[in-house]
């Protein structure tokens, strides 16, 4: 791994702890607040791709285990990963190297159109996905109700799927992280 890889990891973990300064908004009828810090995966899977996506976003778990105030409201420690919230932090690495993967693939084709599809995908469905069954177990509610009571998240992370494609395709046009070689295949 070349040093520039490490510092765009790096960079990644530390602009997805630096969007839990964002303040959450806690919603009350769900014990998980709004937060911005689900662009992080967002944003490390389409920029970095799937390699170093999911490499800074295990990096920013690894650090909020240690016990950093990380998370959005200061919260660390292996506490947060008993919580209800427990399921959608897990999610982050596997998003960032889904959406990275995905625009790894696409990249010569990539159009605003594709990346916002893939940052739905990635950082919406698959981050509920492990997100929701989570908080249904913890929280000894029925899977259906879990679902149903999470819908309350998706106008926030449509917005953030939507930042993370406009914000990818300013990147590829200005300073790709992503670059063919010569011979046609992908360089992450």
């Amino acid at each position: 791994m070349r040093v520039q890889d490490i510092a765009h990891i790096s960079l990644f973990a530390a602009l997805t702890a630096v969007l839990g300064l964002i303040p959450r908004i806690d919603v009350g009828i769900v014990p998980i607040p709004i937060t911005a810090q689900s662009l992080g995966p967002m944003l490390a899977g389409c920029i970095l791709g799937a390699r170093r996506g999911g490499l800074s976003q295990t990096l920013f778990l690894f650090m909020v285990a240690a016990g950093l105030p990380l998370l959005a409201g200061g919260r660390g420690g292996l506490g947060v990963f008993t919580s209800p919230s427990a399921g959608f932090l897990l999610a982050f690495p596997l998003a960032a190297a889904a959406i990275g993967m995905a625009t790894e693939r696409l990249w010569s084709g990539l159009s605003f159109i594709k990346a916002l599809i893939i940052n739905l995908v990635g950082g919406v469905v698959i981050v509920h996905g492990c997100g929701i069954p989570v908080f249904a177990f913890i929280s000894a509610v029925p899977l259906s109700s879990a679902a149903l009571t999470m819908m309350i998240f998706l106008p926030g992370d449509c917005l953030k799927a939507t930042l993370a494609a406009l914000l990818a395709m300013f990147v590829k046009r200005g300073y790709p992280l992503i670059e063919q070689s010569a011979n046609g295949h992908l360089r992450s």
